[in-house]
């Protein structure tokens, strides 16, 4: 199979249907909200959510990834089964230990998370979603590596809708607080069983190597710091906002985020075939040429995505949500672009990943993250919520920048100059959108129209050749 039919099959199966499994979320929130006396709940609902990821980072701590990538080391059966069964045993070691440290933290970290030690049930229903959660991601995984798409989308899918029905059901009954987090762990139990019933045979405490496992963590603790740094960009500043303004600005920031990430409709096509894909050609000879067209194809999608997403902000906001919710409009646009960023780093860095080097990830995005959280700490006192936004865009630039220059350094990556200059048009048409736009549809809709025939033109050429390729395969 050719690696551009790999690439585009994989984007449209698990692509589209990781889409409509987003979808379902997004579609809710109006919802959502609508059953909720005010935007407290839909806060605290949020920050469970923030710290079922948190916890479940810590458990699989990069285990995932690094079986991803053994998997694909040899092509020998008994020796897969061997990498999943290393790695699940690992990983239900450290979900359980996960799970009693919650529990035995509940009023610590009640009082961080949700800035009361009254919701410390609420972390007893967190720490349980962490436990299932850590497992399930592993128990999931022999179905996307063997490229079972239908199998994959669809349980996913009917997952979602189990969990936003039972949720609908307990905020009608008045379980405003416990709603959510409990819909999501009923929803997590009958995953972890549907693709354990799938994948067992997978799995075997047989099969467990004390020697495999070393090359696993090889791999997997340089990755475990990129994931909670993950977490720090797209959560501390939720947790910031709660202790600096109250938990009312984080329902009003949560529901900005669940608009924002609406890329992450792209983020996830794009992510549904990238995975499989950048493995099973990791050893071709042009991979640097393939891994680097593809960055600067994403970006532009990126760019034209976002340039729109701000001209319709305040009217989605304004047809989608209550006047309580309205003023996050000015935040959807920066958190819209924020996961298509880190899309982009994600692309670059696998360049890391391949020649086993995932220590560059971490530190890099160290600094991104210590100056995301310098940026709150002076941000969010004078502009609120938008400048937690405006915190976590830039942690992600300045990541992504820095991460392309030593790629490029190290022939690991190449950037023409067309996408130089096409990061400038799209840096100048953000800033004239926020300081004379932000709330006139018209004139936004103008601006990205012209930046974005600004990019037909530079990448005219590519889409002719795209046009050419895609004809002679048909």
């Amino acid at each position: 199979m050719s690696k551009f039919k790999l690439f585009v099959e994989n984007m449209l199966a698990y692509g589209v249907g990781g889409i409509i499994n987003k979808i379902i979320p997004l579609i809710m929130v109006p919802i959502v909200i609508r059953l909720m006396p005010n935007s407290e709940y839909y806060g605290i609902s949020d920050l469970s959510q923030t710290l079922v990821l948190f916890s479940t980072y810590i458990a699989v701590m990069g285990m995932y990834d690094a079986m991803y990538r053994m998997f694909f080391e040899k092509d020998d059966e008994e020796y897969k089964k061997s990498v999943c069964s290393t790695a699940f045993m690992f990983t239900i070691a450290t979900s359980i230990i996960v799970f009693i440290a919650m529990l035995l933290l509940r009023n610590v970290i009640a009082q961080y998370f949700f800035g009361d030690k009254q919701y410390a049930y609420v972390v007893y229903l967190s720490a349980m979603s962490a436990l299932v959660g850590g497992s399930n991601s592993i128990v999931q995984a022999p179905t996307r590596m063997q490229n079972k798409r239908i199998v994959y989308v669809v349980t996913n899918t009917l997952g979602s809708l189990i969990s936003y029905s039972i949720a609908i059901l307990l905020l009608l009954k008045g379980y405003y607080v416990i709603a959510l987090p409990l819909s999501m762990v009923i929803s997590s139990i009958t995953l972890e069983l549907f693709f354990w019933i799938v994948n067992h045979k997978w799995f075997s405490r047989k099969k467990f190597d004390k020697d495999l496992l070393k090359q696993l963590l090889s791999i997997a603790l340089p990755l475990f710091p990129n994931f909670l740094i993950y977490w720090v960009f797209n959560s501390c500043d939720k947790l910031l906002i709660t202790n600096m303004i109250g938990l009312s600005a984080a329902g009003i920031y949560s529901v900005a985020s669940k608009l924002g990430h609406v890329s992450q409709l792209i983020y996830t096509a794009f992510a549904g075939g990238w995975q499989f894909f950048a493995f099973s050609t990791m050893k071709e000879k042009d991979q640097v040429k393939s891994n680097s067209l593809i960055f600067e194809y994403l970006g532009i999608v990126s760019y034209v995505a976002t340039l729109f997403i701000c001209a319709w902000s305040y009217d989605i906001f304004k047809l989608l949500f209550t006047d309580e919710y309205l003023s996050g409009y000015i935040s959807a646009p920066y958190l819209f672009l924020a996961p298509l960023l880190q899309m982009l780093f994600q692309v670059a860095s696998n360049q890391f990943l391949v020649i086993k080097r995932t220590w560059f990830n971490m530190f890099i995005l160290s600094g991104g993250v210590v100056l995301n959280i310098i940026i709150n700490f002076i941000l969010i006192p004078i502009l609120g919520i938008e400048g937690a936004s405006i915190a976590t865009l830039m942690g992600y630039v300045v990541s992504d920048i820095i991460c392309v220059l030593v790629l490029v350094k190290m022939k690991l990556m190449v950037v023409s100059l067309k996408f130089i200059i096409a990061t400038l048009i799209m840096c100048v048409s953000f800033v004239i959108w926020r300081m004379f736009f932000h709330a006139y549809v018209v004139f936004g809709m103008l601006l990205a129209i012209i930046a974005t025939c600004g990019f037909l033109i530079l990448y005219k050429s590519d889409l002719m050749k795209l046009k050419t390729t895609i004809t002679n395969r048909g």
